[in-house]
């Protein structure tokens, strides 16, 4: 077959491979993902792969103005996300038997075709076979259809019963145990309204997590500010730090009867190693209270956060707000500091112990196949960031596995204080003597991954889990 034959026929497949998609149902119901999908395969298949950008995605397919800034606006890589995890529901469902396959690789836009293996004919055979063949076996399915309804109308009077007991015996004697935790929700998270407030900011943000910021409200004193740093470290969202409000203001939020998680955002970001005036040490101490109960006390930002130019979050559990429905918070500067603050997020909580915290080594968030949302990197300094297309064994989640940070780095998540059981996942990949048909010693293997790790925590029940 001559190449410009194979070339037409390989085409041929991969739009035959894209049209099995968009005309499924489960496409069907998401003209957002079937106009991202079109256009990135549309750009391949021209030859303009190398055109495909988070910009130029954002401008095409999302309308974004020319103006678009992707550390403003995380609309592509949002979206890029949920198209991966619809292609992998679709290909594990209606399109198991489709021969090419489409996938968006993590990191990039543009689309990967792959071959996969037909189902045998022998398999197909077998699934045909197994069909009543006669009048008589589909009389007997029919029969045997008719007892099992039987005996989930059975089933299901019984339970209706047994709740009615239950509810009888509780009007009777009501329970005394406390209320039980929120429970987790699809994506692993206590469910409830959440708040975010950007703090001196004017204007709406969505981070990289696709979560929106609001602009600053339900302040009173203090000024905003607005910084022109550019890197500030942990954390992949910088623009959450570069406004901020200062002197000595309060927050009154109204919120709904509740218990609630509270994370308070800070860097500093006017002071640094090349201002004259030294580091900011001494700076920024303040105390901070929410309706009227110290949170922090001689809290100095820069000190907590090992320099400038540094996210610094603190989280509180159990708060609720006071009886006028209202959370009041005060930020006061003390010791000839001055107060800052540069975003409030309020979340649902559980009474007693902290979210889940998960995070994964990649710039979007992830949903994992035990229905566990994992935030992106976030709180990290150092290391470099890796991807792989090469699939992870000995795990049902090789997705997971597919980034890495690698090198000299260190995390800082921040907690209350309490105890906590960490889970690290580690994978190596670059080091493969065995395979190589020599020992690992020859190879370097053995010995190759040496790390220290050193954990600092404190008493609570939260369980956290890192990737």
């Amino acid at each position: 077959m001559s190449p410009t034959l194979a070339e037409s026929t390989a085409l041929e497949k991969e739009r035959a491979a894209l049209q099995a998609v968009l005309q499924s149902p489960l496409f069907v119901r998401s003209p957002t993902l079937t106009h991202l999908l079109s256009y990135l395969c549309e750009k391949t298949f021209a030859g303009e792969g190398d055109r495909i950008k988070e910009y130029s995605i954002a401008v095409d397919v999302f309308a974004r103005p020319d103006s678009f800034d992707q550390d403003v606006d995380s609309i592509v890589r949002v979206e890029a996300n949920r198209l991966r995890k619809k292609l992998a529901t679709f290909y594990e469902g209606e399109g198991a038997a489709q021969g090419t396959r489409i996938s968006i690789p993590v990191g990039q836009y543009v689309p990967v075709f792959e071959e996969f293996a037909q189902p045998s004919p022998q398999l197909v055979q077998r699934t045909e076979t197994a069909q009543p063949t006669s009048i008589g076996q589909a009389r007997a399915g029919l029969r045997w259809w008719w007892v099992v309804a039987f005996s989930l109308i059975v089933l299901v009077v019984g339970v209706l019963s047994l709740g009615r007991e239950r509810r009888r015996l509780q009007t009777v004697a009501p329970s005394s145990r406390p209320v039980a935790a929120l429970p987790e929700s699809p994506i692993g998270l206590p469910v409830g309204n959440e708040i975010r407030i950007l703090a001196g900011a004017t204007r709406r943000y969505v981070d990289r997590a696709g979560k929106l910021w609001g602009p600053d409200a339900h302040f009173t004193g203090g000024h905003a500010v607005q910084s022109s740093a550019q890197h500030i470290w942990r954390t992949q969202d910088p623009s959450i730090y570069r406004s901020s409000r200062q002197g000595d203001f309060s927050y009154n939020i109204p919120l709904p009867p509740g218990i609630y998680e509270l994370h308070l955002h800070f860097a500093e970001t006017f002071y640094g190693p090349e201002d004259a005036g030294g580091g900011g040490e001494g700076s920024r101490i303040m105390t901070v209270t929410a309706n009227g109960n110290p949170l922090l006390t001689d809290f100095d930002v820069v000190a907590d956060a090992a320099g400038a130019r540094t996210a610094d979050v603190k989280v509180f559990s159990d708060l609720a707000p006071a009886e006028d429905g209202v959370l009041h918070l005060s930020f006061s500067s003390v010791k000839g500091g001055g107060g800052m603050l540069s975003g409030i997020e309020l979340l649902p909580g559980s009474r007693g112990q902290l979210r889940p915290v998960r995070i994964v080594t990649r710039d979007v968030p992830y949903y994992s196949d035990d229905s566990h949302w994992w935030s992106a990197d976030t709180y990290f300094k150092g290391g470099q960031f890796a991807a792989t297309e090469e699939a992870a064994a000995g795990t049902d989640d090789p997705e997971l596995y597919s980034t890495e940070r690698w090198g000299h780095f260190s995390y800082a998540i921040p907690v209350t204080p309490g105890r906590y059981v960490v889970t690290l996942h580690f994978i190596e990949r670059h080091f493969h003597g065995a395979d190589r048909g020599q020992p690992l010693s020859s190879q370097g293997s053995a010995g190759t991954r040496l790390l220290q790790r050193v954990l600092q925590s404190q008493a609570h029940p939260a369980r956290p889990q890192y990737s």
